[in-house]
This record gives structure tokens, C-alpha cells and sequence, in this order.
């Protein structure tokens, strides 16, 4: 007995020290259902009362609100209380969660504490947790039990089924709605759950209920999926290349700052909890650039689910396009939506779909590009009723939101652009698809090419083209570079720079692999074809312009496609359009469908000059909500007027841009051969003065948009999506000219480009214009996919940088000592900040030379890294040396008392450390002790930062002795140490600067 309360003694002082690491722990899902769940434990053992359950689970609460009152509650409760907490949360909790504050010394069991049953009420308490699990798939059936026997009615009914609550909080709003009605009411839902798992109708048996039909349905879907999804189906096919044979992972990574963001997320992961912001919505989005390889990912988790290799848990898998969706005009039910359009069912259709709307949880929904639907996503017209008729997308908008078949999981890939808020709040989660990281280029290559000295050759073509390899993290990019090989290989120094080069290679191979002639000397490739370029380009332009990718025989033959167009191998014949047997084609890829519109522009007389500014204007057409009608005067298709009156998407928009980028590249300087003979010279040159006044134009209208700057602050520019957009415009046109124009009128003093999807394309980019900037700027790339790739794109305009912020943005080692090698010897580089990337100790070696060897860096943030006191040491080494440092940020890393200590004796006489942050460190009082040295010798230090540590009562007695000899200091942080709040109380009151 001695040795049990020793342990929940123990206890008792682990809930105290470690509170914010189990606050973390039971909340970090962002959902309430670990809390929840220990809960009801401590409910069935009698430890709280149901008074203490409703002070605890307050609805409309804050998570952590709830959480922090349940672990005042235990730990007011005493020492067995505590013990009893422990033993509930490690069995809620994955092992990995709690390891890291769980003793093997604690409870182990909560079943000393169960109690004698005597009522049905106290059964229902008792077994709380087992309850709330067997209730969650028969809630309908316990409620009509419920009403039957006169205990609720159908306002009771409609309270537990409100469809804000996941089955398990439906399932504990009904047995907290039970216990208010009685001894009776509690005998009904017992005798429900006894009766249901002694008649075998649990959700197997009701599953083999429907063995013969269903599982012969499920067979017939299954083999549907596997034969659409075996081979590759975007870019054309590839020749019937097997999917298994080329797929290659993408990067996914979640929204948030997670120290977990980088680690391989799986197909499981997806769908699984992993990421989790809404526990209540069904939707998860997977959102990525045109490009990125959303289609292909998806089609692999097609195939993963027919093979049985993964998602096993979801026995129905309906996949739809949304691009083959627009074509549906008719109004649809659910079931006619799922069966028409998926997989008909030989027999029994209503059982079938019976057995869908019975197990939601059972069936998934794929919805891929909801970009290119040509209805912006509404939360006005909500239907409930899956057999209610309705337009597809409203169908579609309904099931997203979750009013349609609540509980089916539903994934939709995107273009971010098209995400916004009104339907982010319905979402389950986001992930954000990034293409390929440079192993999976690498991976990629090799795949694609059966010769392993062909692979090696294109591999090495793009390690000496680091803005051609910077292009390949996009999917379809790479794909292009490796179809295009031979060309690439026989580029030398003309080996392509921007995008607009790639696509015109994949043009001209096209043409001449597909052509039977042999041209005539004195004609270029694209003269001899110049008729398949215009019949393709007007169809394009046409379709961009009216939110259409997929073309019927008639479309084609308006615009005088004909079959030895089609034979070139830019359309596809679009699969599974329709059951009339007619033939509808699409581009290999939508940015094919762009790049060929681009053409058109450029080449043909009939749309006019007009078309360029109405290009670039853009940001108006937006904000008038007129879509693309601005091409409404050069179409000639019946359908204009319609489209005049309808809105576009903010993907339509995202398409012009697309298109306007490659008409920017077109029009350079060095293309201007290729449309001789194709065109009038002097139009074309007029087209390329009108492009280059838009980006002028634009690029000046982002610069008045610039607010004035507080008084004693540093003027900045918050750019949008749309700056870098024109910034990529200029790169493509590479007229260096440009770039100075516009950067000439830029006069602030920090740019700011977070969240604005930057890659290395993009960072390519930037530093072909923002080289050209007059005055130093403070760079801010945080919360972007800089990756190495990029970092090393951004060298040649870091002479421009006084400071370079890429908080976020998966960099390692190598992308840090190709940055420290380009700044070292610059003079205006002074500060940096690098949280939360993947940064070990090796890129502190690079960092310590820096510090020795550069006396005016002002500051140094490597937060939330994977940096040990091998690191730690190594940076001292540097700060020895270093006389110019202020800020010093290493807060979540691994540094510990060792790495603690040698920092503090680099800096313990430093004349220049103004703020220096170790928080969440695991350092101790040893640490602290050392660090107290800082505070009692430096007479620059006026904030030390050590938070979320394990520091005692030894160490802050240290820290005050020291800040006794300096008056300089304003603040040591200490809040969450190893310290009691007596303790905490205590030492405030003995040194007013600590702040706990």
C-alpha cells in the first residue's frame, strides 16, 4: 500500500511539472476527442462526479480551455486522482504521445477503483467508454428504441443528432440525455446494445447480410477503379505506361508549423487523423499548382484501394472528375450520381445504396480538380435528402460541406486558388501537394528511362541547370524534360531556362516525331506546321476563354481540327464521357491547353492587340466579377452571350495567368525568328511592347498599393500571389530592361512574400528582377517550398539582402552551405531566420564560420530545428569570434545543459547579445547556472528566453544572484519548468524580472 500512494504521489508531481506537455498531448489533434475519452474513464471509475463532467466539458469551450480545467480538477482531487488520470490517458493515447511524460511508477490500472453496479443509471456510467464505442454505429436504431418505448420524442432525437457531432459525440450526447430521463430509459439503450450483439446485427453481420449482392458490387467497382487507374492516365497516357512503373512520391505537406511537417505522409495519413483541424467535417483537401501532380496521386490512391493494398477500411470507392462533371446538365439524386457516373450495379441497386447511406463511414468519395468546375463553390443551396434531385454541383457543393452523406469521407484535390474560406471552414483538413522534392526527380528520371547512362546523362544535364532542375520539382515539367531527353541533351549552353522553353521543346519534339515529312530547307519546323499550331490554338484560346477542357467532334471542326491534327498527339480522346458512343477530346495537360492558347494570341490577327492588356488586367476582372468575357469580342462561339452572364472561378483566372505568363515568354526577344514567316513582324513587335507596358503597368500598381509607414518603422510592401505572377511574367519575357524599369520605382525597405506558393521556379524568378532593386531590402519568403533547390536560385540577388527570413520552407544542410558561401563576404547581409526547417548540426558548422568571419551580423533564428549540443558547440566556436551579434534564436531544438553551457561561456563577456532564446530545449538547472554567467558579465543582454524547459529551483536561485549585478537585464523568461507554483510565487516576489 505504501509503495501505491508513493506512485500517485509521483503522479501528483508529474501532472504539475509536465502540465504543458499533457495539455499538449490531449489537444494537439485540435479535436476533443482524447479529452473526451479520459473523461468518461474517470466518470465509469466513480472519480468524477457529474457535476465535475459538466464544469470539465463545457460546450462552446475552448479545447484547451477544458483541458486545463480537468487537470485542476485531478490534481485538486489528490494524489490517487492523479494516478487514476495517468492510467485513462495512456490507454486514450499512442504510446509515442505519452512516452514522453508517462512513469513507468504511475497506475497502471483504473480497475482497483470499479464499483459494485446495482442500476441500469450506474451501468450506463460504469461502462461509459465501452458505450460510447458500440453506440456510434447504431445510433438511428437506439433513438427509435428510445421513441418507441415513449422516453424521447423527436426534439430529444434531433438534440443528439445535431450534425455538428461526430458519432461519438452523438453517442455521449445520448447517454447524458438518458441519465435526465431515468432508471427506464437507461434499461432501453442496455437491453438495445445486449440485444444487437446477441442477434448478430453488429456492422460485420450486417455486412454479410448483403454478402451476395454487395460483395458482387463491390467486385465490379473494384475491378472499374483498377482499369481506370492501371495506367498512367495524364499526359497522354505515355503509351499505356503502367502507373506502378513510373508513379513517383510527391512532397505533401500540412498548413501549420508543425514540428512533424516534414516526415513522409502516406495515402493513410490522408485520410487518417494526421493533420486534423475539423473533427466534425468529412472533406479532406489536397490542394498543389497546375502541374504539381495532383491527378497522378490521386489515381495511385485509386489503384493502392482496388489493389487491397491500402485504405482497406472503406469498402466503396466512387472516384469522379470534375471536369467530366461539367458536362453533366442533367439533374442527379445522389444514387443516380454515384451509379451513372462510377459503377451501375447489375442488381439490387436500392439494397445497395441502402447499405451506403446505413455505413457512410464505410464509403469514400474522390472528387479530382474542383478547380476546373465551372461553378465557384456556394453555401447558400443546402439539400439533405440524397434522393433529391438537384444540379451536379450542387450535388457537389452539398456533399463537401457534409449536408449530403455526413460521415462519408470525401477528398478533392485542387489549385490552392481556388480554396476559399467559405469552403475552408467545411474542411477536415488541408494538405498542400508540392510536387517533387530533388530525390523524387531523381527517382523520376531513372524511372522513366530504361537505359540507366540515359538517365545518368539527363540527370547530369540537369545538375548543370540549376533553373531547368529548379523547373523539374513540377511533375509535368519533368515529365516533359524526360520525353524530351535528346533534345535537352543536345542543348549545351542553349539548354532551356524558363518555362516557355520547355513547352516549345515538347512543341518541336512533338512535331518532328510525329511528322512524315522531311522539312524543306529554308522552312522551320514550326512554318511547316503552322496550320496544326492555329487549328490547335484557336480550340485552346476558345476553350480557356469559355471554361471548357474537354471538346466535342463539333467543337473540333469550328475551328478546323482535323485528324492528322489530332494524330500529333497534344488532344487525348477523354475517357468515359459518354454512353452514346461519342468521342470527346481534351490537351495532354491543362497547361498544354494554356501554352497553345498563348500561341494563338501571339500568331493570329483575328484576336486582335486587344487581347494582350486584357490579359494582364487581370486584378480588375476580378473585382468586376466579369470572368473571361473579356474575350468575348474575339470569340465566334454561340455560346459567348452565356458565358458573358455567368461567373468565373478564381482558377479560370489562375489559367489566364498561366496563359499571359507563356504569351510573356513568347513575345521575348529571343523568339523573334521563330514567328517569321508565321506572322506579321510588326505585330508581333506591337504585342511585345503592349506586354511589356502591362507588366510595367502592373508592377507600378502594386507599388501604389504600398501604405505609408508608421513613424519610426521601415516602410514595407506585403505582396500577393499576383506580384509574383507578374514577377514570373518578366522572367519569362527575360528582358533585363523590364526588371530595371520596375524595380527603379520600388522604394521600401522590407518585402514581404509569405504564403504566396513560392518554389524554386519562382525564386528564379525573383532573382532575375529583384536584383535590380537600388537599396538593400529585407527578404521574407517564410511559410513558401524554397527547398535547397530554391535557396540556391536565390544567390544572385542576396547582394540586395540585408536580411532573409525563410521560416518553413524544407531547407537542409546543403541549401545552407550554398547560401553561407554567396554571403559571407557580402556587407549588407546581416540577419537571418530559418525556424522550422530541417536543419541539423552540420549546417552550424557553416554558421559558426559566418560568425567568425562576418563582424556585422546582426541575427541569427534557427528555432524549431534539429540541432543537439554537437551543434551548439560548434556555433560557441564561431560566437567566440563574433563581436557585432544581437538576437540569437535556437528555441526548439535539442541543445540540453551541455550545448546550454557552451553558449553561455562564448557569450558570457559579450558586449553586443541584446535577446537570446533557448525555449523548449530540455535544458536544466546545470544550463542555467552557466547561463546566469551571461546575465552577471555581458552589458548588452537585456532578455534571456527559457520557457517550456525543466529548470528547478537550483537554477532560477542562480539566475536571480546574477541579475542582482545587472540592472541592464529587462526580463528572464521561465514560464513551465520543473518549478511548483509555491516555488514560482515565491521567486517572483524575491525578483520582479522574472517572468513565469
Amino acid at each position: 500500500m505504501g509503495a501505491d500512494v508513493r506512485k500517485n504521489m509521483l503522479a501528483q508531481e508529474i501532472l504539475l511539472k509536465r502540465r504543458a506537455e499533457i495539455l499538449h498531448a490531449l489537444c494537439s489533434s485540435r479535436s476533443g476527442e482524447h479529452l473526451e475519452e479520459v473523461v468518461d474513464m474517470l466518470l465509469a471509475q466513480g472519480e468524477l462526479g457529474w457535476e465535475d463532467y459538466q464544469n470539465v466539458l463545457v460546450p462552446g469551450r475552448a479545447l484547451y480551455s477544458n483541458a486545463r480545467q480537468l487537470l485542476d480538477l485531478v490534481y485538486t482531487k489528490g494524489a490517487d486522482s492523479c494516478g487514476l488520470f495517468f492510467s485513462a490517458v495512456k490507454q486514450v493515447l499512442p504510446e509515442a504521445q505519452g512516452a514522453g511524460f508517462f512513469s513507468s511508477q504511475c497506475p497502471s490500472s483504473l480497475d482497483d477503483r470499479v464499483k459494485p453496479q446495482r442500476t441500469a443509471t450506474e451501468d450506463l456510467l460504469t461502462q461509459r467508454p465501452g458505450l460510447v464505442c458500440k453506440l456510434q454505429g447504431c445510433i438511428d436504431g437506439v433513438l427509435g428504441a428510445l421513441v418507441e418505448s415513449g422516453h424521447f420524442s423527436s426534439t430529444d432525437c434531433d438534440g443528439v443528432q445535431l450534425p455538428i457531432h461526430t458519432p461519438s459525440q452523438q453517442a455521449r450526447r445520448l447517454l447524458d440525455h438518458v441519465r435526465s430521463k431515468g432508471e427506464s430509459a437507461a434499461s432501453v439503450v442496455l437491453q438495445y446494445v445486449q440485444q444487437r450483439q446477441e442477434s448478430g446485427s453488429s456492422l460485420e453481420q450486417k455486412k454479410q447480410v448483403l454478402t451476395k449482392e454487395f460483395v458482387k458490387y463491390q467486385k465490379k467497382l473494384s475491378i472499374s477503379v483498377s482499369a481506370q487507374s492501371r495506367f498512367l492516365s495524364t499526359y497522354g497516357g505515355t503509351s499505356h505506361m503502367p502507373l506502378d512503373d513510373i508513379y513517383t512520391e510527391v512532397q505533401l505537406e500540412l498548413p501549420n508549423n508543425s514540428a512533424e511537417i516534414y516526415k513522409s505522409m502516406g495515402f493513410e495519413d490522408i485520410i487518417g487523423p494526421v493533420g486534423t483541424v475539423n473533427e466534425d467535417a468529412d472533406t479532406v483537401l489536397v490542394s498543389g499548382e497546375a502541374g504539381s501532380g495532383k491527378s497522378t496521386w490521386l489515381q495511385k490512391l485509386h489503384l493502392l484501394w482496388a489493389q487491397g493494398s491500402a485504405l482497406q477500411d472503406f469498402l466503396l470507392l466512387f472516384p469522379f472528375s470534375c471536369r467530366r462533371l461539367n458536362s453533366e446538365h442533367k439533374d442527379l439524386s445522389v444514387q443516380e450520381l454515384l451509379f451513372q457516373h462510377c459503377c451501375w450495379p447489375d442488381r439490387e441497386q436500392e439494397e445497395i445504396f441502402q447499405f451506403i447511406l446505413d455505413h457512410p463511414h464505410l464509403v469514400l468519395f474522390t472528387f479530382d480538380g474542383l478547380d476546373e468546375l465551372k461553378q465557384s463553390f456556394v453555401d447558400e443551396h443546402r439539400i439533405c435528402c440524397p434522393n433529391q434531385r438537384a444540379p451536379v454541383h450542387v450535388l457537389l457543393f452539398n456533399l463537401i460541406q457534409g449536408s449530403l452523406m455526413k460521415g462519408v469521407r470525401k477528398v478533392v484535390t485542387s489549385r490552392p486558388e481556388a480554396v476559399a474560406p467559405a469552403l475552408k471552414k467545411h474542411l477536415h483538413k488541408e494538405v498542400h501537394l508540392k510536387g517533387f522534392s530533388p530525390s523524387g526527380i531523381d527517382c523520376f528520371v531513372r524511372k522513366h528511362h530504361s537505359d540507366p547512362n540515359e538517365a545518368a546523362m539527363v540527370l547530369e544535364s540537369l545538375q548543370a541547370n540549376t533553373a531547368l532542375l529548379g523547373l523539374c520539382h513540377s511533375p509535368v515539367l519533368c515529365w516533359i524534360v524526360s520525353q524530351c531527353h535528346k533534345e535537352l541533351l543536345g542543348c549545351g549552353e542553349g539548354s532551356p531556362q524558363t518555362v516557355t522553353d520547355v513547352y516549345l521543346m515538347i512543341l518541336q519534339h512533338f512535331f518532328q516525331h510525329h511528322s512524315t515529312f522531311k522539312l524543306s530547307i529554308g522552312v522551320s519546323w514550326l512554318q511547316q506546321n503552322l496550320g496544326t499550331v492555329l487549328h490547335l490554338g484557336q480550340l485552346a484560346f476558345e476553350g480557356i476563354s469559355n471554361f471548357n477542357y474537354i471538346f466535342s467532334v463539333a467543337d473540333l471542326e469550328i475551328c478546323g481540327v482535323t485528324e492528322s491534327d489530332i494524330c500529333m498527339g497534344f488532344l487525348i480522346q477523354s475517357k468515359n464521357m459518354s454512353p452514346a458512343h461519342s468521342k470527346y477530346y481534351e490537351f495532354l495537360h491543362v497547361t498544354m491547353q494554356c501554352f497553345f492558347a498563348a500561341i494563338y494570341v501571339i500568331l493570329s490577327s483575328n484576336t486582335g492587340c486587344s487581347a494582350i492588356p486584357k490579359l494582364f488586367e487581370l486584378q480588375e476582372i476580378k473585382k468586376n466579377s466579369v470572368g473571361c468575357a473579356c474575350f468575348g469580342a474575339y470569340l465566334h462561339s454561340s455560346n459567348t452571350q452565356k458565358i458573358l452572364e455567368e461567373h468565373s472561378t478564381t482558377a479560370e483566372t489562375s489559367n489566364l495567368q498561366i496563359t499571359a505568363t507563356f504569351v510573356s515568354g513568347l513575345l521575348s526577344q529571343r523568339y523573334q525568328k521563330l514567328w517569321l514567316h508565321c506572322s506579321s513582324s510588326v505585330l508581333v513587335e506591337k504585342k511585345a511592347r503592349q506586354a511589356a507596358r502591362c507588366l510595367s503597368k502592373g508592377m507600378q500598381q502594386h507599388f501604389r498599393s504600398i501604405p505609408q509607414p508608421v513613424q519610426g518603422e521601415k516602410k514595407s510592401m506585403h505582396a500577393m500571389p499576383e506580384f509574383v505572377w507578374l514577377i514570373k511574367c518578366i522572367y519569362e519575357m527575360q528582358e533585363s530592361r523590364i526588371a530595371m524599369n520596375a524595380m527603379s520605382k520600388l522604394e521600401v525597405d522590407h518585402l514581404k512574400l509569405t504564403y504566396c506558393n513560392i518554389g524554386p521556379v519562382e525564386c528564379t524568378a525573383l532573382a532575375y528582377v529583384l536584383k535590380h532593386l537600388k537599396n538593400p531590402v529585407g527578404l521574407q519568403l517564410d511559410n513558401n517550398s524554397v527547398g535547397d533547390v530554391g535557396v540556391e536560385q536565390l544567390l544572385p540577388c542576396m547582394q540586395i539582402c540585408n536580411s532573409l527570413y525563410l521560416r518553413n520552407n524544407n531547407i537542409t544542410d546543403e541549401g545552407i552551405r550554398k547560401l553561407i558561401n554567396q554571403v559571407f563576404n557580402l556587407e549588407n547581409f546581416q540577419k537571418i531566420a530559418l525556424f522550422n526547417n530541417r536543419l541539423t548540426d552540420a549546417c552550424t558548422l557553416h554558421f559558426s564560420y559566418l560568425l567568425k568571419t562576418k563582424q556585422n551580423f546582426l541575427s541569427l533564428r534557427l528555432g524549431n530545428n534539429n540541432i543537439t549540443a554537437v551543434g551548439a558547440k560548434q556555433l560557441a566556436e564561431g560566437l567566440k569570434f563574433n563581436h557585432s551579434l544581437q538576437y540569437l534564436g535556437l528555441w526548439g531544438n535539442k541543445i540540453g545543459d551541455e550545448g546550454a553551457e557552451a553558449l553561455a561561456n562564448a557569450l558570457q563577456y559579450s558586449k553586443s547579445i541584446v535577446w537570446f532564446s533557448l525555449v523548449g530545449n530540455g535544458v536544466g538547472s546545470a544550463g542555467a547556472c552557466a547561463l546566469s554567467n551571461i546575465i552577471r558579465y555581458s552589458t548588452s543582454l537585456e532578455e534571456l528566453w527559457l520557457t517550456e524547459n525543466c529548470i528547478t529551483r537550483t537554477g532560477v536561485e542562480s539566475l536571480i544572484q546574477a541579475l542582482k549585478h545587472n540592472d541592464h537585464v529587462k526580463s528572464v523568461w521561465l514560464k513551465n519548468n520543473d518549478l511548483s507554483s509555491e516555488e514560482v510565487e515565491e521567486m517572483q516576489q524575491t525578483e520582479a524580472r522574472l517572468v513565469f
